[in-house]
């Protein structure tokens, strides 16, 4: 006789994605304020979390035993015994002194994307971008790259979010049988910071916009690396590529749409040797689209933040390099969502 188990179906997954900006925005805003910077240099109670933080006391233990619960905060005592410290990884990622913060990004997420995602639904409508264009303000990286001190903390932020893929990648692809590198939409300089320091034969050129370029050659200075990076200026749309045995390509495909995409792909054929690599790293979504969720949610942001960047397949990215004259590509996975995917002259 067969018994059948009874699959039990509740909705918890529905309820916890459905307000999960519950969540979100608690940590967004710890982070906007500061918090887990405090708590870096000593451990605080509430009272003194509340005076450094500008807070009420209304929401206050609700607000920091949340923090707790959800991961980013340890405690000892409860309410007026508390004593509050940093989790490990909270510690490690979240201090504006560490160089592994990676809130900048989060701080961007709070202050801009958020209320900007709002408008997800009229973005799904219309088609086009839901940010400060829509009000006729300056997009963000003209103000950005207006302000040079604005702008080191922004390329500073981008740095520490690619940082982890820029390492792995350095040391997991084979180098061996080249010699030059080029990173287009370089930005801070750190992709090929690393690559240099991790393979001493090659030398790199990391190419951005002119405000940029100060920005890079100041880290690579800082690094003691000048001797084989140099930061160059230029637009890579309007300009040819610097030749190099390697192109590199970090979250630079996904600002631009299909035309674009290609004409970038081209360039990069075009300025390299045969046998040469073009690589690009970014959220690659996998081919059936039903795994990298977040891959899959950054270019629904694409939709917020440009007139018609996406995020795409492996597949797709075959399609476009096999039609632009590259003979094979592959996939490399890194850290997390993101992948390089690697196409051969």
């Amino acid at each position: 006789m067969e018994t059948f188990t009874k699959v039990k179906i509740d909705p918890s997954k529905i309820m916890q994605i459905g307000m999960g900006f519950f969540a979100s925005k608690t940590m967004l805003t710890a982070v906007n304020m500061g918090l887990f910077t405090h708590l870096a240099k000593a451990d605080l109670t509430g009272q003194s979390i509340k005076e450094k933080l500008g807070l009420h006391n209304r929401g206050l233990y609700d607000f920091l035993d949340a923090l707790v619960a959800l991961g980013f905060l340890k405690r000892t005592g409860v309410k007026e015994t508390a004593v509050y410290s940093n989790a490990e990884d909270a510690d490690l990622f979240l201090d504006k002194n560490k160089s592994s913060y990676v809130g900048g990004m989060l701080e961007m997420a709070n202050n801009r994307l958020y209320p900007f995602w709002n408008h997800l639904e009229e973005g799904l409508k219309t088609g086009k971008p839901q940010n400060e264009t829509k009000t006729g303000d300056a997009p963000i990286f003209e103000a950005i790259y207006a302000d040079r001190l604005k702008l080191k903390e922004f390329l500073s932020a981008m740095g520490g979010i690619q940082m982890g893929n820029f390492m792995m990648f350095s040391k997991e692809f084979d180098f061996t049988k080249y010699h030059t590198l080029c990173d287009v939409g370089g930005a801070g300089g750190y992709l090929a910071t690393q690559v240099a320091m991790n393979n001493e034969h090659m030398r790199c050129i990391t190419l951005d916009l002119p405000p940029v370029e100060a920005v890079a050659r100041e880290n690579i200075n800082l690094m003691g690396l000048s001797d084989r990076i140099s930061a160059q200026s230029g637009n890579f749309l309007t300009e040819d590529l610097p030749q190099a045995d390697v192109i590199t390509m970090g979250n630079v495909l996904h600002d631009w749409g299909t035309k674009e995409k290609k004409i970038l792909i081209k360039k990069a054929y075009d300025a390299l040797p045969p046998g040469g690599a073009f690589v690009v790293i970014e959220n690659i979504i996998d081919d059936t689209r039903s795994e990298n969720a977040f891959g899959l949610l950054m270019s629904l942001n694409m939709n917020i933040e440009t007139p018609e960047g996406f995020d795409f397949s492996a597949a797709d990215f075959n399609g476009w390099a096999k039609e632009c004259g590259f003979t094979q590509t592959s996939v490399m996975p890194l850290t997390g969502p993101s992948s390089a995917v690697i196409a051969i002259k």
